[in-house]
């Protein structure tokens, strides 16, 4: 691996017991205070921060941030989320922004909450979504959405200046590590007072004079009203408005302002629908077929496969995170919303990536010895070990993701659909968007219109003629079809297999085996040509899957969809910029998520993720760096 190359890997820290204590063995300094960690916690920053009042204090649809340095064993998440539940409206949000330069394992951070057994029912939720350890911004969904956890693996000051997000209060440890106990640099204290509002307060444990003048530089000074009680070992900062005078978030409590319309009800017009609505958003969605799923989100099957570039570069992290963020996003759906056989979606059965050509074999030998993974997201199999995992005879190496798998499209945007804070209007195609004076007007066929303060526009391939500009966008679509195989004509594997196309486990009877990529062809109607490609893809490089004399081609069912992609591949998320096509709207009213492709199932939840922090002002789950890469304004045609 070479300077240039970054590893997705970061460096844990390990931890050695101390008295029945964990320790850091880097620092040789404890995670919490021995014997009243969680009591120490909660008079340090839970009181002096007042967050048992301040939580009280939130209406429906407000949040509340807390920001920390130093996640550790996450004990300081747990104590203020056990108190965000006690006290707080049951539909407000708490966000929980936390940077860790040397996170623990899984299991070591499984082991020090073992510590706990009060907190054991929010303990056993962190360490079931505990992301592995890669390097950047990982969000973690509790309670439906109720509860957020940003939880950014990198150096404080890193994360601070790449994420957005406007801090109620900080937590200041007097010990996290990768910084020396006491230590505040002046460039950390300028990104506190850069995340901070004039009313944000800022506990810290057992300040010395030094952190203290760094603090009152940077904007924040000693809170002396009796309310405060700080004692010999913590102390509590209030901002100066005089030095911090960012006001803080305004949040549409009840108003019309809070009611938002997507077009589309494929994976991404239903992710962004749920998230929306888990927020407390009013949701209406308007999608032009008779049912959720019915354009390129519907094909029976669909796998939750990435493939992951040789160098780390934005794309590949970018794709990384988006399956991260998918297999903790399906599961957690697929819990809560307890779907019966008829409805079930997600089926984490493992996925084979194999090289089947001497240039992927090539490509993955130089993807291993240039990325350094951590252990669990995929591991390298010999033709030996996937023959034994998929159950069919699989004559070539590759890699194994253990936690993907295959889902029913159709299902799961049902499921996503299924939210008391969303309206559904199908067989509703939408013709035009007309700015108004305070949103949009929305044209349909039939003469309906309809008024949107807020509008996401998550259609496939035809969104552009409805965009401000029509038509001076660089999208493309690009036809696939997919073949589904009798159970009875083929050795179906027990995961998906992926390699020069891919196959699915049996369900319904069927196999779906595809897909075929055509740049040129614009039918919508399936071919037997497409169908006899797939056969023929399938049958290069796993010979002995499907006897192809004992199949008629002209019997077999295909299903044509068109992928809607940019010009370089990579989603269009965000915010619209209405005034440079040709409108005087506000920028913050209209919004997109397109372009994902043959993506979508692994990038939909985390960008409808992003896109609802736009869209509600709440911290940001992407980094700029990342976030910036995504813009629509790069995929407008330059006049």
């Amino acid at each position: 691996m070479t300077a240039a190359t970054p590893s997705p890997s970061i460096e844990t820290d390990t931890i050695h017991w101390r008295d029945g204590h964990p320790v850091s063995s880097r620092f040789d300094a404890p995670y919490f205070v021995p014997d009243n960690g969680l009591e120490a916690i909660r008079s340090t920053y839970i009181n002096l921060n007042d967050l048992p009042a301040r939580f009280s204090a939130l209406a429906r649809g407000e949040a509340f941030v807390v920001a920390e340095s130093g996640f550790g064993t996450g004990l300081n998440f747990l104590a203020t989320w056990q108190t965000w539940r006690a006290n707080a409206h049951p539909e407000a949000q708490l966000h929980f922004v936390s940077v860790e330069p040397y996170p623990l394992t899984k299991q070591d951070l499984q082991r020090a909450l073992e510590c706990w057994p009060e907190l054991a029912q929010y303990a056993d939720q962190l360490k079931a979504h505990y992301p592995p350890a890669v390097r950047g911004a990982h969000r973690l969904l509790f309670d439906g959405g109720r509860v957020r956890l940003t939880l950014y693996f990198g150096y404080p000051v890193e994360g601070w200046n790449q994420l957005r997000f406007i801090a109620d209060a900080w937590f200041m440890a007097g010990f996290s590590a990768g910084n020396a106990p006491g230590l505040l640099t002046n460039k950390a204290a300028k990104a506190l007072s850069e995340h901070s509002h004039a009313s944000t307060t800022l506990a810290t444990h057992a300040p010395n004079n030094g952190v203290k003048h760094t603090l009152e530089r940077a904007g924040f000074r000693i809170c002396e009203t009796p309310r405060c009680e700080s004692t010999r070992d913590a102390l509590l900062f209030i901002a100066d408005p005089a030095l911090i005078t960012r006001q803080p978030t305004e949040y549409p409590v009840g108003s019309e302002a809070a009611a938002v319309t997507v077009i589309g009800a494929g994976i991404a017009g239903a992710s962004t629908a749920r998230n929306l609505a888990d927020r407390g958003y009013r949701v209406t969605v308007l999608a032009k077929g008779a049912q959720p799923a019915d354009g390129a989100s519907g094909n029976p099957q669909g796998a939750l496969y990435v493939k992951l570039g040789v160098d780390f570069g934005p794309e590949t992290e970018l794709a990384l995170r988006g399956l991260l963020h998918s297999q903790r996003a399906y599961r957690a759906l697929s819990i809560t919303s307890n779907p019966s056989d008829e409805e079930a979606f997600w089926f984490p059965t493992g996925l084979l990536q194999m090289a089947t050509t001497p240039r992927e074999r090539d490509r993955q030998a130089r993807f291993l010895e240039r990325s350094q993974y951590p252990a669990g997201i995929f591991r390298p199999v010999g033709s030996e070990e996937a023959t034994t995992l998929a159950g069919i005879p699989v004559n070539h190496e590759g890699l194994y993701f253990p936690d993907s798998g295959w889902l029913i499209p159709a299902n799961l945007c049902r499921a996503l659909l299924n939210h008391p804070n969303i309206t559904t209007c199908f067989n509703t195609e939408v013709t035009g968007i007309v700015p108004e004076t305070s949103g949009w007007c929305i044209q349909t066929r039939g003469n309906t219109d309809s008024y949107a303060p807020k509008l996401v526009v998550a259609g496939g391939h035809e969104i552009a003629s409805l965009l401000p500009g029509a038509g001076r966008y660089r999208f493309k679509p690009i036809r696939g079809q997919v073949t589904s195989i009798p159970a009875d004509k083929l050795r179906a594997p027990q995961r998906v297999v992926c390699g020069h196309g891919y196959v699915n486990p049996v369900t319904g009877g069927q196999s779906l085996i595809g897909a075929t990529f055509d740049l040129k062809n614009p039918s919508p109607a399936p071919s037997t040509e497409s169908n006899e490609e797939n056969l023929s893809t399938l049958a290069s490089w796993l010979p002995d899957l499907i006897d192809a004399s004992a199949i008629d081609t002209e019997t077999l069912q295909g299903r044509v969809s068109f992928r809607c992609t940019t010009h370089d591949y990579q989603p269009a998320v965000g915010a619209v910029d209405t005034e440079s096509a040709g409108t005087n709207q506000s920028s913050a009213s209209l919004f997109v998520l397109t372009g994902l492709g043959s993506k979508g199932l692994s990038f939909a939840p985390l960008l409808a993720e992003w896109l609802g922090d736009v869209i509600t002002g709440q911290p940001e789950c992407l980094e700029q760096r990342l976030s910036s890469r995504l813009t629509l304004a790069r995929c407008r045609v330059q006049d």
